[in-house]
């Protein structure tokens, strides 16, 4: 009775209940066209590798790519601009992450066998947004290849994760401020002094976590009681907090002082700078600093700063620009 009466509405206006329902056949079939081309796009098999898709000067990227390279995995996924999709803002990818951003890993899984005569079920494309779930799952997935990357010492492990927390919902989210815009003057300086103040919120707990390091095997027989102090975050192996943490300090490290006129974005923060070069002498680490400091360079031959207004902004003396 409802739809009689809704298509009776229709016609009372002059719209055609049968054109209707073939305006509404037509959008469900072009969104089911649009959500297989997606798929297809990403599985040419069943047997593909796990897809990330990334670029090289994404910190959030490298969080995971730091993590196939300390596990020895990067042979067994694929590495992808998203513009193989189209780009962020495109069907094929919004299709697999509505949010449009990256990274995003796509894990294909094999087609399950039918019953009988029952044909197979297609391949189905599990789609993963966001650095630290994307982390979680190589952690865990791959648990038993290479460095675990976990912390086995619970109060180590609650720290790590702290300051995995502090930099996904403190640090990240404002981390645009130094080179993102147009942007208000007043937001861009709001966001650098949290940046700043989330900065020294890391130094608290790299010294929190050498405070409560249990002491090493070696100490314990000498009968000395000194703890390991690092260099990582966690002691003397870096886990999945260095990952997490370490790209967006290349970009601290490389944009403060150039545009902002730090002098020295580890000054009365010890230990993050002795973590930072023990980082950047790492293989892995190493060559995530390569990647990101050549795209921040591609972005400065560009004249991001220029057009971005960050240069225009730190002329403006009635905010602080440089702690």
């Amino acid at each position: 009775k409802t739809r009689e009466m809704h298509a009776a509405t229709q016609s009372s206006r002059g719209i055609c209940p049968a054109r209707l329902a073939q305006t509404r056949a037509f959008r469900a079939r072009r969104a089911g066209a649009v959500a297989s081309r997606a798929r297809r796009s990403v599985a040419p098999s069943a047997s593909s590798k796990p897809t990330l898709y990334d670029v090289p000067v994404s910190n959030n990227g490298a969080r995971v790519r730091l993590l196939l390279y300390w596990k020895g995995l990067e042979r067994d996924f694929r590495i992808e601009n998203p513009s193989v999709l189209g780009g962020l803002k495109s069907e094929a990818y919004l299709e697999l992450n509505p949010q449009g951003k990256m990274p995003l890993l796509v894990v294909p899984s094999p087609p399950s066998v039918g019953d009988g005569d029952a044909p197979m079920d297609a391949p189905f494309m599990m789609a993963l947004p966001e650095s630290e779930v994307i982390a979680q799952y190589v952690l865990h997935k791959y648990a038993d290849v290479g460095p675990l990357l976990i912390p086995e010492d619970p109060d180590q492990r609650a720290l790590a994760n702290l300051i995995t927390r502090v930099h996904d919902v403190y640090i990240a989210p404002v981390q645009g401020c130094m080179y993102r815009g147009p942007m208000p003057v007043e937001k861009r300086a709001e966001d650098l002094q949290t940046v700043k103040k989330q900065m020294d919120v890391v130094e608290r707990v790299f010294a929190d976590a050498a405070r409560t390091r249990r002491p090493q095997s070696q100490s314990l027989k000498n009968g000395n009681d000194v703890h390991d102090d690092g260099p990582f975050v966690c002691g003397s192996q870096p886990c999945f907090a260095d990952a997490a943490l370490f790209p967006t300090y290349v970009f601290l490290e490389r944009i403060l002082p150039r545009y902002f006129g730090w002098d020295d974005v580890f000054a009365e923060r010890p230990r993050t700078k002795k973590w930072f070069h023990a980082m950047c002498a790492d293989a892995g680490g190493e060559r995530v600093l390569g990647e990101i400091r050549a795209g921040l360079d591609d972005w400065h031959d560009a004249g991001r700063w220029e057009t971005t207004g960050v240069l225009e902004a730190v002329k403006d003396d009635r905010f602080t620009w440089k702690y």
